[in-house]
């Protein structure tokens, strides 16, 4: 018969889910693992980069299983977020009704494709089960004071409709959802003290051996550590001080104005007391309405507006003007810089665009002071001290450091460390997420819900609005409440959570989902955690990845966790994305592939295998029509391999060992077998590298079907060959290979069999191809015994008939030998 994958896949999907194969439970005698890859967002239906994503994790579940392992490998539903609104206004039904449909569809399409998850463990963000513990999550930040409420300048996404966290800003000032140019806006919000954890975020990113160093280095960057001094400038003519963070305080000398953000406090302190206040907060409206890129662009137009304050400089009393400009940001260091225009470029062309005053305080090592007047770009290199007094011919590491001491004991400044990391910022004006469980109280304000009060849970009854705000401001009956502290009339928090709020602890509600009285039991996360091998793609490297480490650390200092638990992910795989016609999959292009007709034609295993054949996990993989056509013909190979030798593998002998086989060709096939065995165990479980697996039991199947048995030992290399290629090819075709293990007479699931051994003396080489060099260029390959000494193989190579005629008449200087690799003559020129 032929291959019908038709009927083998639903009928083993049948199998595993009614014996409950891939149930798993904390404990026992065999190692644990846990396996898990991002979950996925309920849009309605996988996509190209799913079925990839997945593919490796089931691999790696089922390849783990094999080997012995208490597998935990679950999946879920990261449900809540802005595409289920849109869709609510699109097609006219509840964001709730549109998620659950999607999460039941997308879970039959992960059925169909083979995972083997426990799926008694599936968990959606969306379910008051699950969010009445992101909410109890809250509540415990909020009374370690890791929670807090403020007024911000904050990153607002006018298509969206909400506000972004710093993480959420893209491509140099973009929104991450919907691409938008994001501005800002001064707005109350609710943040989470995340710049806390900086040092140790940062400190404990080199034990993570198992990341990629790219993604490490991603955090390290956003991080951002970088170490300076703060200073004062006092305003002149006022009470008021303008603080300002620099890592080279060696140029304090050097500046000629002090710049402040268009969203620092101080712009409109100084507003409320200048004449020239309104067009002051005009100037700083229009460039908050600018976008990141516009006003960080390497060369980009620099503007800027004289407040007419000046600061006063605290090293020798001159008084500098005090400037609102475009290019400095709030999310960095204070939100106000010195401008010192001879040593930063962007303050050199800001300075010469309003003819301020260019000062050089650093000359290069082997050359003379720049003449500001003539300089035509900044000198941003190290160098030597000049025009600074006591510090003038100082290199550069030292006047640093002997003048932030200066400032120190001048009590002018301090130094510090600043981090570019910034609170994060949680709070969405959306309607599809979990409620922040906080009330206002006119006599109490800001008040918690009682824990025995949780979950506050979304209303239901009402229309998401056109345009995209959010509809629970307008919901009085949801809104207006009583106080749970003095009974009062209260009105609840109208704003909703981040949905990375609810992905920084997903992996930890798994380990026990069932549980009632607490979001996870600690034995159960004891026991599970960390995550051994985590899958997902790098576009998360400064989002849901830093916000996991952060929840998990503090889960820890809680008490949720155990103390040493610090780094919820010990292993990371970062799989490239699907390419076709040489473009990332995406509707827009038209470039998409369906996964359901792929498996509805092929089958999932023809999908599952085209996948991790056709590239390295970590790169990008470029789809082919031909190659998936390939993998299909290959298992088709498979198939006939087994139902064409059926009656003689059912009746071969048990496999030999290596030495008694005494045919040669045979021996070499036994070898083959092992090696295959041995490679596909180091590829899968150490390298990573699927793609060369495959290649490796393609090879093998070659070989398989050339072999023409006409002995018992014939037949006893064949059925090992067999058995060993259906084992060692489960993991990457579950479906066909249960089949052909029921086919070959096998009791219980091949999912569940031991994984094979390689037998160390068939992993011995019988003979082995060495290089004969003259003079060290390569002349002849020789085949010969594996094992021979130097003097062996030299004797061998000389002896054989054309290099004895290479060698006719020349005189041999030197042989030579390298066991089992070469013998080099070095003859007289």
């Amino acid at each position: 018969m032929a291959y019908d994958f038709g009927t083998i896949e639903p009928k083993w999907q049948k199998v595993w889910e009614e014996s409950g194969a891939f149930h798993v439970e904390r404990g026992g005698d065999k190692p644990k693992f846990y396996c898990l890859e991002m979950f996925p967002y309920p849009s309605g239906a996988l996509h190209m980069g799913h079925l990839r994503n997945y593919s490796i994790g089931d691999l790696m579940a089922r390849f783990l299983r094999m080997n012995g392992y208490n597998v935990l490998y679950p999946m879920g539903f990261d449900a809540f977020g802005l595409p289920a609104e849109n869709a609510a206004l699109k097609f006219g039904v509840q964001p709730a009704e549109w998620t659950w449909k999607n999460i039941e569809h997308m879970t039959g399409q992960l059925k169909k494709m083979g995972c083997s998850y426990d799926w008694r463990r599936r968990v959606e963000t969306c379910n008051p089960d699950y969010y009445r513990w992101t909410q109890w999550l809250f509540l415990q930040f909020f009374k370690k004071g890791l929670a807090y409420r403020k007024e911000a300048p904050v990153n607002w996404c006018e298509s969206c409709k909400t506000v972004l966290a710093n993480e959420q800003v893209v491509d140099g000032g973009h929104c991450w959802r919907c691409g938008t140019a994001v501005t800002k806006r001064n707005l109350e919000q609710w943040f989470l003290r995340i710049t806390d954890y900086a040092q140790e975020l940062l400190d404990c990113l080199d034990s993570l051996e198992g990341w990629p160093e790219r993604v490490r280095m991603m955090q390290r960057n956003w991080i951002g550590r970088s170490e300076g001094v703060r200073l004062s400038f006092a305003i002149d003519g006022t009470d008021l001080t303008m603080e300002a963070f620099t890592t080279r305080i060696d140029t304090i000398f050097g500046v000629t104005f002090v710049a402040l953000a268009a969203e620092n406090p101080l712009v409109r302190q100084l507003a409320a007391v200048s004449p020239k206040g309104d067009e002051m907060l005009a100037f700083a409206e229009k460039v908050m309405r600018q976008n990141e890129i516009e006003r960080c662009a390497a060369g980009g137009e620099k503007e800027g507006f004289d407040t007419g304050f000046l600061a006063v400089s605290p090293v020798d009393g001159r008084k500098i003007p005090i400037w609102i400009a475009n290019y400095i940001l709030m999310d960095y260091g204070t939100g106000a810089i010195m401008g010192v225009p001879a040593h930063d470029q962007r303050d050199f062309e800001f300075a010469r665009k309003y003819q301020l005053d260019v000062v050089p305080v650093i000359r290069p090592v082997d050359g003379p002071i720049p003449d500001g007047s003539s300089m035509d770009r900044a000198f941003e290199d190290e160098g030597i001290q000049c025009n600074s007094g006591q510090f003038d011919g100082l290199p550069t590491r030292e006047a640093i450091s002997k003048m932030a001491l200066w400032f120190e004991e001048s009590r002018w400044g301090k130094r510090e460390v600043n981090y570019r990391l910034r609170d994060w910022l949680i709070s969405r004006q959306r309607y599809w997420g979990a409620p922040i469980p906080v009330v206002y109280c006119d006599c109490c304000g800001i008040v918690p819900v009682p824990e025995d009060e949780l979950p506050v849970k979304l209303p239901m009854d009402v229309t998401v609005l056109e345009g995209g705000g959010s509809p629970l401001p307008g919901a009085s009956h949801w809104v207006n409440t009583s106080c749970p502290k003095c009974g009062g009339p209260a009105r609840r928090e109208t704003d909703t959570m981040d949905t990375f709020i609810c992905s920084s602890w997903y992996f930890l509600r798994y380990t026990s989902p069932w549980s009632k009285d607490a979001p996870f039991d600690f034995d159960d996360v004891s026991y599970w955690m960390p995550v051994d091998q985590y899958i997902g793609g790098i576009e998360h490297a400064c989002l849901h990845l830093i916000y996991a480490r952060f929840f998990t650390k503090v889960c820890s200092d809680l008490g949720l966790l155990p103390k040493d638990l610090r780094e919820p992910f010990t292993n990371l795989l970062t799989q490239g994305m699907v390419i076709k016609d040489g473009s990332k999959m995406s509707k827009s292009k038209g470039n998409v592939v369906d996964p359901d007709e792929i498996i509805r034609r092929y089958g999932a295993d023809t999908a599952r295998l085209f996948i991790l054949f056709a590239a390295p996990p970590e790169k990008d993989l470029d789809w082919s029509d031909k190659g998936v056509e390939g993998a299909h013909r290959f298992l088709s190979r498979v198939f006939r391999l087994v139902e064409e030798n059926l009656e003689g593998l059912m009746s071969a002998p048990s496999p030999m060992d290596v030495d008694s086989i005494g045919d040669k060709a045979l021996r070499d096939v036994k070898r083959q077998i092992h090696r295959t065995i041995d490679k596909v165990t180091r590829d899968i479980s150490k390298e990573r590298q699927f793609n060369t697996a495959v290649a490796s039991l393609m090879e093998l199947c070659n070989s398989l079907q050339s072999l023409k048995p006409s002995s018992p030992e014939g037949w006893s290399v064949l059925r090992e060959g067999v058995e060993s290629l259906v084992l060692c090819l489960a993991p990457f075709t579950p479906h066909v290979c249960e089949e052909l293990w029921s086919m070959l007479g096998k009791n219980g699931l091949v999912s569940l069999c031991g994984w094979p051994k390689a037998d160390p003396k068939a992993l011995e080489m019988e003979d082995v191809t060495v290089v004969f060099q003259e003079n060290g260029k390569v002349r002849e390959q020789l085949k010969v015994p594996a094992g021979l000494s130097k003097d062996q193989l030299a004797e061998r190579v000389l002896s054989d008939p054309a290099v004895a005629k290479r060698l006719e008449g020349k005189e041999i200087l030197k042989v030579i030998a390298v066991p089992d690799k070469l013998v080099n003559v070095v003859v007289k020129p």
